[in-house]
């Protein structure tokens, strides 16, 4: 019986070093496993903090492009008001001008038959001088008054032409 009690002590030093390398292999493979994880979590924070990176950008440029669009925009509504006015520009005085030029008309076709009283009738010849005198006086003034008005509005129309010319010469880069 000696023998099979020599053997019992073996077998179970083999049981112990059978359960120790099983259980440094288990140890081992765990501690892969935590190191395998803590990878899989350092390259997922990486990439989230990629993902993010590249998301905040994203949101940079796309506020760059609206701020942009938005200044275009800007530009665009004064350009188009510019152009609307330089369309729309017409004589400011245009109303008082043709009103006096149809006085001027309306006192012409009285001075003709004025005129034409004044030489047929000579006995009449002082009352259709005066007035023919008057009527011509204030034609005159309404001429004058037309150059006047002319003047001006020529002066308001080139100011005005500059005016346009410098804000569209403010607007080249």
């Amino acid at each position: 019986m000696q023998p099979t009690e020599t053997s019992r002590p073996a077998s179970a030093d083999q049981g112990r070093r059978l359960k120790d390398q099983l259980s440094e292999s288990m140890s081992f493979s765990s501690q892969m496993k935590k190191e395998d994880d803590e990878l899989s979590m350092k390259a997922l924070s990486a990439f989230k903090a990629k993902e993010e990176e590249i998301e905040k950008k994203k949101m940079e440029i796309r506020e760059r492009v609206q701020a942009q669009l938005g200044r275009v925009e800007d530009e665009s509504k004064r350009l188009a008001m510019i152009r609307e006015e330089l369309e729309g520009f017409a004589d400011p005085m245009r109303k008082e001008v043709t009103m006096v030029r149809k006085k001027i008309d309306s006192l012409d076709k009285e001075l003709k038959p004025l005129g034409n009283t004044v030489q047929k009738k000579e006995t009449e010849y002082k009352d259709a001088l005066e007035a023919f005198n008057e009527k011509n006086k204030e034609k005159v003034e309404l001429i004058t008054k037309l150059q006047e008005l002319e003047g001006e509005s020529e002066k308001l129309r080139f100011k005005k032409l500059e005016e346009l010319s410098k804000n569209i010469d403010l607007t080249k880069p």
